[in-house]
């Protein structure tokens, strides 16, 4: 069975690292784990990850958030994977920072990469892992916050969250979204 797990993000080292990444950052958190590497490909850099006779296809879009679902959309067909079998990994100002939430659809809340796979997908029903930023930001500095680097205090606790957070998606793939839904979204 066949997974794309797709982590969020803008390419460039002006990017690296920043709070709008954290997909990136999860997606390379799990290779590393795993002793694999990423391969630049066809709108994004890919590596494949076998889990338990799942083939998770990793996916760090090169084509900019705002045009993420073009990158969603092609590896989908490339590798003829079914939309229950896509899980989108994505930075979310409304949840603290490492707090992480598994939904099964939902709305774009404001979030371009969201909003650009919903649109070209058709519809907002894919499963999504949200990964809390926090929002500490005085009004109107939004952009600011999201393309700005973490605090000293959320990098102290990012291994361990960024190890939750492939925790989630290998469960995912395993044990499908209600369980891993169960199981993790109070943690």
């Amino acid at each position: 069975m066949k997974y794309l797990i797709v982590g969020l993000g803008n390419i460039g080292d002006e990017y690296r690292e920043t709070r709008h990444n954290i997909g990136f950052m999860v997606l390379d958190a799990l290779a590393k784990a795993s002793n694999i590497v990423f391969k630049d490909g066809r709108y994004g850099a890919t590596t494949t990850l076998s889990v338990k006779g799942r083939q998770l296809i990793l996916l760090k879009p090169s084509t900019y958030m705002n045009l993420s679902g073009n990158a969603v959309r092609y590896w989908m067909q490339q590798e003829k994977i079914p939309l229950e079998n896509v899980l989108v990994v994505v930075d979310d100002l409304a949840l603290p920072f490492g707090s992480l939430r598994l939904k099964g659809k939902g709305s774009d809340a404001g979030h371009n990469g969201l909003k650009h796979i919903a649109a070209t997908l058709g519809t907002q029903n894919y499963a999504r892992l949200r990964f809390g930023i926090g929002n500490d930001f005085p009004k109107g500095c939004q952009v600011d916050y999201v393309l700005g680097h973490f605090d000293e205090e959320d990098l102290k606790l990012m291994p361990e969250r960024l190890e939750m957070a492939g925790e989630i998606i290998k469960s995912f793939c395993l044990a499908g979204l209600n369980i891993t839904m169960n199981q993790y979204n109070n943690k």
